[in-house]
């Protein structure tokens, strides 16, 4: 066997795949919040919990650490998260996550010798709440979605993606991924630019706009061409 034969043999590593990343689209959000029953104490959690983890894009665990004393409630609203590694940041939140949050403390937090140390979001027998649970919160409230949007069945979803969702939603209204960086908590900027190659809307306005000529819907539109709509949106939460 000559050497080239020998080369064309030799196996090719290959790289590790990279997992698709996993996000809702803005009617799959409505749709799973829909689905809340928020006349009922464990529905009005949950809807809390959820508006929460859309709002800020924190890591599950960072949101189930949160205390009392962690949130500002009053203007300007905002939560202190702890991350990786004991960094903390904070992040703001908007007035109606705010209003939920406060309306979750009032009904369903006991006073104690130190209320301000509770965690905020508790299960049905008083004990801070679970990655599991939430899990499993998730999980039933985008079942009973996907009846109505079809597209949630295709995915696998599961807590982080819905840091996932907030990521890719910012970067759609125009945010630079320095701030979507900060406001995430990641360690650098190459983690954070996974959602810039992940998301096809992107990719498809900037392939229209390399070939305007060919691809005639592309006029006056610009790669930035998502105007707030999702962050308007989740204001109104």
């Amino acid at each position: 066997m000559d050497t080239l034969q020998l080369v064309v043999t030799l196996p090719f590593k290959r790289g590790a795949r990279v997992a698709p990343v996993e996000y809702l689209e803005e009617p799959e959000i409505k749709s799973v919040l829909a689905r809340i029953d928020r006349r009922t104490p464990s529905g009005q959690r949950d809807y809390a919990l959820f508006s929460l983890m859309f709002n800020t894009g924190a890591r599950v665990q960072e949101i189930l650490n949160l205390r009392i004393c962690d949130l500002r409630l009053v203007s300007p609203c905002q939560v202190r998260l702890h991350g990786k590694g004991n960094k903390v940041r904070l992040c703001p939140i908007w007035r109606n996550t705010a209003q939920l949050l406060q309306e979750l403390i009032n009904t369903q937090h006991s006073p104690s010798d130190n209320p301000a140390e509770q965690r905020v979001f508790l299960n049905d027998r008083g004990t801070p709440l679970t990655r599991f649970g939430v899990r499993y919160l998730l999980r039933k409230y985008v079942d009973m979605a996907a009846g109505e949007e079809s597209t949630l069945a295709e995915k696998s979803i599961h807590p982080h993606s819905l840091r996932h969702t907030t990521a890719i939603h910012l970067l759609k209204a125009g945010v630079d991924i320095a701030t979507i960086s900060q406001w995430l908590g990641h360690s650098g900027l190459n983690v954070t630019m996974r959602y810039a190659r992940a998301d096809i809307d992107m990719k498809r306005q900037a392939l229209e706009q390399v070939f305007p000529d060919v691809m005639s819907s592309a006029k006056d539109q610009t790669i930035i061409a998502y105007d707030g709509g999702m962050l308007g949106w989740l204001r109104r939460l």
